[in-house]
């Protein structure tokens, strides 16, 4: 029997001696890979946080001083979730409007309407173009990866936005979302450390981005 990629065979006298240098080389090329994947990936780290001082100096400085929070520990119980998150969401609350609503409303009766849009294939295919590849989806399942290799639906979406704003009505599916509850700290058992994060639909985020 002779090992893959080797001149080690079984019958051979000293193969104790070869197996081990054969194993002592092995380790020496995973330490070396290690290091390598270590090198690049800090690498790496600097250049996305160059580009990102560029880009948003307040997103990086953010970023630098949360502290790294570990989610793999035990989730709080799912009737204490409900419990808590149905307390804000569920129970109606009567919100009382101060008088910079009358102040707002009367500046907003001079501001001239705007002019009817009509959405054409062109905007949404704009739109789609725009978009991230692969942000979270809603309900729909859907990516804006697919949305810009189907290009005969922009057609379709854009005859589908058109009909919404003419009637002033959207679909209860567009503005409906999917809400995941991100930890924000080490306590993982406490449903009031958990930040709420909903994903939208991917075609309603494409309708608000025309």
């Amino acid at each position: 029997m002779v090992f893959a990629g080797t001149n080690i065979s079984l019958s051979q006298p000293d193969i104790t001696q070869k197996l081990t240098e054969r194993i002592d080389d092995l380790k020496q090329k995973i330490a070396a890979w290690e290091k390598r994947i270590r090198r690049f990936s800090e690498r790496s780290r600097r250049f996305n946080q160059n580009r990102l001082f560029q880009s948003d100096q307040k997103r990086l400085y953010k970023s630098l001083e949360q502290s790294k929070v570990c989610g793999a520990g035990q989730g709080p119980d799912q009737a204490d979730i409900i419990a808590f998150w149905r307390g804000l969401w569920s129970e109606p609350v009567n919100h009382s409007e101060g008088p910079w609503m009358e102040v707002v409303a009367s500046q907003g009766a001079s501001v001239t309407p705007m002019d009817p849009i009509t959405i054409t294939p062109q905007d949404v295919a704009a739109a789609v173009r725009r978009a991230p590849n692969w942000k979270s989806p809603g309900l729909d399942g859907l990516h804006h990866y697919c949305l810009k290799g189907f290009i005969v639906c922009h057609a379709v979406l854009a005859r589908q936005f058109q009909e919404a704003l003419d009637q002033k009505s959207l679909p209860s599916l567009f503005t409906t979302g999917i809400t995941h509850l991100v930890p924000k700290d080490q306590d993982t058992t406490d449903p009031s450390k958990y930040r709420p994060i909903t994903c939208l639909p991917t075609i309603y985020k494409t309708l608000t981005s025309i």
